[in-house]
């Protein structure tokens, strides 16, 4: 599903006009963008959480080169689903669709 199609069914759903739906929608995603930068976690219950996770130092391998790099401690955001979220998929996916369609 993309952007667009979310927007679709939650108009559909709501009667609220696509342009404001589209609005809230780019709102959040910033709201939750701009908290992550600033280094506070979003959580949403029932939803899940959007953390930040620290990634330690590490050797890397530059290919074309073949050397050895220095990866320095970064910080990455992260998406961990509710427990309720998780067990409703666990029950209702039987199946993956195909990646054409």
């Amino acid at each position: 599903m993309r952007k667009a199609e979310l927007v679709n069914i939650i108009s559909d759903k709501t009667g609220v006009p696509k342009v404001d739906v589209l609005v809230t929608l780019e709102t959040f995603f910033n709201e939750v963008k701009d908290s992550l930068a600033d280094g506070e976690n979003v959580y949403i219950r029932g939803f899940g959480s959007f953390v930040i996770k620290k990634r330690a130092k590490k050797i890397g391998r530059n290919i074309k080169k073949n050397k050895a790099i220095e990866i320095p401690e970064h910080f990455i955001p992260s998406f961990k689903p509710a427990k309720i979220f998780v067990e409703q998929v666990k029950e209702n996916v039987t199946s993956l669709p195909d990646d054409n369609g």
